[in-house]
């Protein structure tokens, strides 16, 4: 049975009996819903929302053996952490342009070539946050002002190396590890196919 197929056993979605805006602020809203789900369970759920503009992260390769991480300050854990430069889609603008643009601020760089590896979503329990995973090659200095506080340090890491960078106490993303794997399998897999149309 297809994936497909195994969709029409799935419970019915919960009625939403009420809907109550809890906080606001500058950057999140908290919802509360009242939920009654099929079996006639009820109970409450909060969430945070927002304008859903989309968000992308990028896995931006400066040649095809290594990956373009950013050092920046993490207020959530305070402190300074490793990760891909990412950032939100502005109006008017599609992935790939808001992905090229936040790779001039943060990085320095622009990419010929920006292609959509995956969609991620983070605490799907709490937030419909997703953020469109791009990788970005045949990279070309330019550098673009950006809003962040202060200059992000921009590190070259082997893709190769995710292992080594595990171990590390600053990097620990999990949206950024899943891209760089999926990546790197991406990768492997052209390489695999590319060296078989070859023989």
């Amino acid at each position: 049975m297809s994936t497909a197929d195994t969709s029409s056993s799935y419970p019915r979605k919960p009625q939403i009996l009420a809907r109550e805006s809890v906080a606001k602020s500058r950057l999140f809203h908290v919802e509360s819903l009242d939920l009654r789900f099929s079996n006639g369970e009820e109970r409450q759920f909060e969430r945070l929302t927002g304008a859903d503009r989309g968000a992308v992260m990028i896995v931006a390769m400066p040649d095809p053996d290594h990956v373009l991480l950013i050092r920046e300050y993490a207020a959530g854990f305070e402190d300074y952490v490793l990760t891909l430069p990412k950032g939100l889609v502005d109006p008017g603008e599609d992935i790939v342009t808001a992905a090229n643009r936040e790779l001039m601020e943060e990085c320095g760089f622009g990419a010929h070539c920006i292609e959509p590896l995956v969609e991620l979503s983070l605490a799907p329990n709490y937030m419909r946050h997703r953020m469109q995973v791009l990788i970005a090659t045949d990279l070309y200095p330019k550098r673009l002002p950006g809003d962040e506080p202060e200059p992000l340090i921009v590190e070259t890491h082997p893709l190769e190396d995710l292992p080594t960078l595990l171990l590390r106490d600053d990097f620990h993303e999990a949206r950024a590890i899943a891209a760089l794997y999926i990546a790197r399998d991406r990768l492997r897999d052209e390489k695999r196919q590319s060296s078989a149309d070859l023989l």
